[in-house]
């Protein structure tokens, strides 16, 4: 499937706070090399107080890596969704890699599955 990579280093506002993507990353696998996108989010405006978090979102197996750019100049990439059964074992890896503690995979449905 075609996958449009997010913008980086764009402050996205919401009620309670912001989140950014900051860093597109490879990681190597043995069914194909992994894109994912580095992240945080910080609440600063939510009645329960401050807060953050730093997350991976994983956008699949590469099949093509930016073979073209949108009007707005963001990369297409073709993916294939990471299968279940390799969800624990590339969250591991990305944790240990990023020092975060929540990875999502986009699924063939174009929704998240979070791995806390």
């Amino acid at each position: 499937m075609e996958f449009i990579h997010p913008a980086l280093n764009t402050q996205v506002d919401a009620i309670g706070g912001y989140y950014m993507i900051t860093r597109e990353e490879r990681l190597s696998h043995p069914e194909g090399e992994v894109l994912y996108f580095v992240g945080h989010a910080v609440t600063e405006r939510a009645c329960c107080g401050l807060g953050g978090c730093g997350y991976v979102i994983v956008a699949g197996h590469v099949v093509s890596l930016s073979f073209r750019l949108t009007h707005d100049n963001r990369s297409v990439s073709t993916i294939i969704p990471v299968q279940e059964k390799w969800y624990a074992d590339i969250t591991n890896t990305i944790r240990m890699k990023e020092g975060v503690n929540q990875v999502h995979f986009l699924n063939n449905s174009g929704d998240y599955k979070v791995m806390f």
